[in-house]
């Protein structure tokens, strides 16, 4: 006669079960991310057999930096302990131990930026910084807050900017947002899309030379001997390069998601994009400047103010047109 099992042979096997659980989700999650990293590489290969990313010789087929377009600082020591890229996606491995493709700034040096803005002042034309996010190279999300702006809000430009009034609620004061957002930029390499309407509502003036504006991205992927001038916004050009679609949504745009889109643009190009950038010009003396939070006067210069503020095309809405 077989003896029945009691509660507590089957108790002792729920340790197990949860452990086997836990263990099945982490499984989940990397495959998932393995998934979303193998789309970005088949859409990145398209490109290349297309012709748009042959600038330089396939960065696939060496995982380590050129010596003759390497950076320095540690990643030149440190760039041959990279492991090499599993293009198969076999390996349960996240995006973040991806190496670099290219001689660009480190991961770790490199962020991705996008600012939301509301309308204050007379009928709401002037933009202040309402909420602000900053990803990481492979898309974490490293600062996420509401702001309260400086003067009262006029207009919220919910449409656009996403942002309600009772966001303000937990909103934090922007003297206090500006010191957080620019300690996490400063000695960066800033990505983001129209930089100039970020900085300037954090009032804030970031070296040129390490600002990646992916607005510039449709001239990098031209064949060569064509210009164009053309910027492209970014809701366009995530559809077409990215096959993603964004700023979909009727609550406004998300800065998170945008900021994102625009690493994952820059990532797509930036082999061509550094390379270009050290074949440069050496930077001009302004551009070795120490970052500057203070130097506001820059920013009452036409250029930069809004178009619709400096055609006072805006009438009584106080809608501006979206820069996205």
């Amino acid at each position: 006669m077989v003896p029945r099992e009691g509660p507590d042979s089957v108790q002792c096997l729920c340790p197990s079960l949860a452990s086997l659980q836990a263990k099945d989700a982490l499984r989940r999650k990397h495959k998932r991310k393995s998934r979303q990293h193998q789309r970005f590489m088949a859409r990145k290969a398209l490109l290349q057999e297309q012709g748009l990313l042959n600038m330089s010789p396939e960065p696939r087929s060496s995982p380590l930096p050129t010596p003759s377009g390497a950076l320095p600082g540690p990643e030149g020591t440190s760039g041959g302990t990279q492991r090499p890229r599993n293009e198969s996606g076999g390996a349960s491995w996240s995006r973040k131990p991806t190496p670099r493709e290219s001689a660009g700034p480190w991961p770790s040096k490199c962020v991705a930026i996008d600012c939301e803005m509301v309308g204050t002042g007379p009928r709401g034309r002037v933009s202040e910084l309402a909420r602000c996010s900053v990803v990481s190279y492979h898309g974490d999300v490293l600062y996420d807050k509401y702001v309260r702006p400086e003067m009262p809000i006029v207009d919220y430009r919910t449409r656009w900017s996403g942002i309600t009034r009772q966001h303000m609620r937990k909103a934090i004061p922007f003297q206090v947002a500006q010191k957080e957002i620019l300690k996490l930029l400063k000695g960066k390499v800033v990505v983001g899309h129209a930089l100039h309407n970020d900085f300037q509502a954090l009032k804030y003036v970031h070296p040129r030379s390490q600002t990646r504006d992916t607005t510039y991205v449709p001239s990098l992927l031209q064949q060569p001997g064509l210009h164009t001038r053309t910027r492209v916004s970014l809701k366009d050009l995530a559809l077409q390069l990215l096959h993603k679609k964004i700023q979909v949504g009727q609550h406004g745009h998300s800065s998170v998601e945008d900021a994102t889109t625009a690493m994952e643009l820059y990532r797509l190009v930036e082999a061509q994009w550094e390379q270009r950038q050290a074949g440069s010009l050496p930077p001009r003396p302004e551009d070795r400047d120490p970052d500057s939070s203070t130097d506001v006067e820059q920013y009452m210069e036409d250029q930069y103010w809004p178009e619709d503020l400096a055609q006072g095309t805006c009438g009584g809405t106080g809608e501006p047109q979206d820069r996205r």
